[in-house]
């Protein structure tokens, strides 16, 4: 199947049972660094996840709340054939075994599961060859890309870079953008971006067994640039835990209905906070210049690495690099032992100025140092998802800063004001 020495082997349930995948998680706990488990519990959405997650193993318990368990596999073995798919089937039920290997899984276990089984069965399927259809192919069916912003501390500017990236994610490609607010401690996309709904994510968790676009949608709050945002409640409304099923459901939703989903992400790194790193193309960690910050920053770095995140995933990026008597770029790499992805200039008073009137920067001043910054990033992150920017984008993008400018009351720089 060729996984790659160190890769993390994505591992899906399908089961409307949530013993089941606490089985499983048990087996999988004993080996954090080389496995994600990711669950489905409603079989009609079972296709959309894989698509989503692209997983390296699929498990299909046949007990599906009435959904025919061979029909989904033979579905399955068609629609994503890099998948292997493990059937699940109850003691004695060596026929619908038999049906399961038909229909196109590589192999089955038998309940209760064993862990040795479990993880023999797996090794075997991984180890067998492919279909002819490629990885490619499946990537291509996949949906939206998901960025994670996250930082070692507070007031990195790490909400004001995600709001300004997305902003020209969604200029730069044309396509949509969808923005969580997953700062569940100390909020602030709805101050940032001028937001006002008593709408969040609370309101999913009681219907997550029936999550669809239409239920989303009706929780979205638009922002005026077009991007919809789904925003993190009070945190004295958080009585409610968010768990790491509820993550993954709405993840693979948003995934569905968005080109780009970026991830604000809060503090402190747990295991809610892991299921969006886990589901993410990129992880983005804002750093400032200063000691403190280099410090954290070490101590985030480490224990994404404990978690087995590639470092290849994680781009560092300084923010407010130019700030004066700030730490150098290449002390910077030399103290985290890693190479910078991109340096953001500092421009204080516009982030100010910006955040207290919920206007992103990069609308009000395009062509400001610091907007052309965050639009250099999103150009980084679209290149790195091998998508082709519209020809016609520059153009338009230069027309469009000109109607910004004009638009604006406030155009002037803040010092100029």
């Amino acid at each position: 199947m060729g996984i790659a020495s160190g890769q993390i082997i994505r591992v899906l349930l399908i089961s409307a049972r949530e013993g089941a995948r606490d089985e499983v998680a048990a087996v999988l706990e004993q080996r954090p660094h080389d496995y994600r488990l990711f669950w489905a519990a409603q079989p009609d959405l079972a296709l959309g996840r894989v698509q989503d997650l692209v997983p390296n193993v699929v498990i299909i318990d046949d007990e599906l709340g009435g959904t025919n368990s061979i029909s989904l596999i033979g579905t399955l073995s068609v629609r994503a054939p890099t998948a292997a798919l493990i059937a699940l089937v109850s003691p004695g039920a060596i026929n619908k075994a038999n049906q399961a290997v038909l229909a196109g899984a590589r192999g089955f276990l038998v309940k209760p599961l064993q862990a040795d089984e479990l993880m023999a069965t797996m090794r075997y399927v991984l180890a067998q060859p492919r279909s002819a259809k490629t990885a490619t192919e499946a990537q291509e069916a996949k949906a939206g890309h998901i960025i994670a912003f996250c930082a070692p501390k507070g007031g990195t500017g790490r909400t004001t870079m995600a709001i300004n990236v997305a902003y020209w994610l969604m200029q730069e490609t044309k396509s949509s953008v969808g923005i969580i607010d997953a700062d569940f401690s100390a909020p602030a996309i709805d101050v940032a971006m001028n937001l006002h709904s008593d709408r969040s994510v609370i309101d999913l968790l009681p219907r997550i067994a029936r999550l669809d676009k239409e239920l989303v949608e009706g929780v979205l709050e638009q922002h005026s640039s077009g991007i919809q945002v789904l925003l993190a409640p009070n945190p004295a409304m958080m009585n409610q835990g968010i768990s790491l099923p509820h993550v993954q459901q709405i993840l693979a939703q948003m995934q569905r209905m968005f080109d780009w989903v970026v991830v604000d992400l809060g503090l402190p790194l747990d295991e809610m906070t892991y299921a969006f790193l886990d589901g993410a193309d990129r992880i983005v960690m804002s750093v400032l210049p200063e000691m403190v910050g280099l410090r954290n920053a070490t101590l985030m770095l480490e224990q994404l690495g404990s978690r087995g995140y590639p470092g290849e995933r994680v781009w560092v990026i300084i923010n407010r690099s130019t700030l004066r008597g700030g730490i150098t770029r290449e002390d910077i790499e030399q103290h985290l032992h890693i190479n910078v992805k991109y340096a953001i200039p500092d421009d204080q008073p516009l982030a100010t100025f910006a955040i207290n009137r919920g206007v992103p920067f990069s609308m009000s001043h395009p062509n400001a140092a610091v907007s052309r910054a965050c639009r250099s990033l999103a150009e980084l992150l679209v290149r790195d998802a091998n998508l082709e920017m519209p020809a016609e984008a520059e153009q338009e993008e230069k027309v469009a800063a000109r109607k910004s400018q004009m638009s604006w009351p406030w155009a002037k720089h803040p010092k100029e004001a």
